[in-house]
């Protein structure tokens, strides 16, 4: 099984449009992310697991049935804690990736095991998914 881990708030900050929204409603720079995310797990299958700092959900709640899973550090511990804790109990079982620009937590997911790649990566892996569906899409209603 593929996952895809995402590091919510360093993708949040590093992408501009999530960073507006994050200004003015923080809420809605992560429901963007999560709608983002979802669309690709939709479109390739690998299961995706975004982790963001702070309250919200209780630890490991579904935005939604056949949603991606999502997760809130717990007060006390950070959002790295949290993927490191992922890393270290899954990755030689499962083929595991982390989104993240901290490279200290790369680091680390790497020692582990996992791959990883940056928010820049990120969006284009996400963006290709996305066109690689459309491109299906098409040739189906052709079909």
């Amino acid at each position: 099984m593929r996952y895809l881990i995402v590091d919510g708030h360093s993708v949040v900050f590093a992408w501009p449009e999530l960073r507006a929204l994050h200004q003015r409603r923080t809420a809605s720079a992560r429901e963007e992310l999560v709608r983002q995310l979802t669309q690709y797990q939709d479109a390739t299958g690998i299961r995706v697991v975004a982790v963001f700092d702070g309250r919200g959900l209780k630890l490991g709640d579904l935005t939604e049935p056949g949603g991606i899973q999502v997760f809130y550090s717990e007060s006390g511990q950070t959002a790295d804690t949290v993927i490191e804790r992922l890393c270290a109990r899954h990755a030689q079982e499962h083929d595991l990736t982390v989104a993240s620009d901290d490279l200290m937590e790369r680091q680390t997911a790497l020692s582990f095991g996992a791959s990883t790649l940056s928010s820049g990566m990120l969006r284009g892996l996400l963006a290709g998914a996305g066109a690689e569906l459309q491109r299906r899409l098409r040739g189906h209603r052709r079909g």
